[in-house]
């Protein structure tokens, strides 16, 4: 029987969408973006600002897109940038708001240039109950080979 698969992400600048879609055409799963429900700023400055108060007060935006059927989903990919060390407040809201008990979780993260920070851990700490497999980083959308670089990862965790 094959796993149901779901990738969900989160992306400000686009690169971690377009690894999403890596994601999803390697996995042939389903996509959906984790959008909050008032955009963030474009200017870098004040989205930083405005993120910054957000991680560091633990607040969740309310987001606009909502996805009712993750229980259908065996395996889950949660994409987000790496925001100060962390994951993005949408993606923490998204984790939240549903129960990935006993659910397969994939993390990948964008950045550029601190690496994966605590995200996998803040992830698994959003998901206590549920198996988390090695995520996947990337500095900003990756470059040529991204497509094999993910090929590979998913080979080694098993998916592909």
């Amino acid at each position: 029987m094959s796993k149901k698969i779901l990738t969900a992400y989160y992306s400000h600048s686009g690169n971690t969408g377009e690894i999403a879609s890596y994601i999803q055409k390697q996995t042939n799963g389903a996509l959906f973006e984790i959008i909050p429900a008032v955009p963030y700023p474009t200017g870098y400055n004040d989205v930083v600002r405005q993120a910054k108060i957000e991680i560091q007060s633990g607040k969740k935006p309310e987001l606009k897109t909502k996805i009712n059927d993750t229980e259908s989903y065996d395996i889950i990919f949660v994409g987000s940038p790496n925001w100060w060390g962390t994951i993005a407040p949408p993606v923490a809201a998204f984790l939240s708001e549903h129960d990935f008990s006993a659910k397969t979780i994939v993390p990948f993260c964008t950045h550029g240039g601190g690496g994966y920070g605590s995200i996998f851990k803040d992830i698994s700490l959003l998901c206590p109950n549920s198996n988390i497999l090695e995520g996947f980083e990337v500095f900003g959308k990756g470059n040529g080979n991204i497509s094999e670089k993910i090929n590979l990862w998913l080979n080694e965790i098993g998916i592909k």
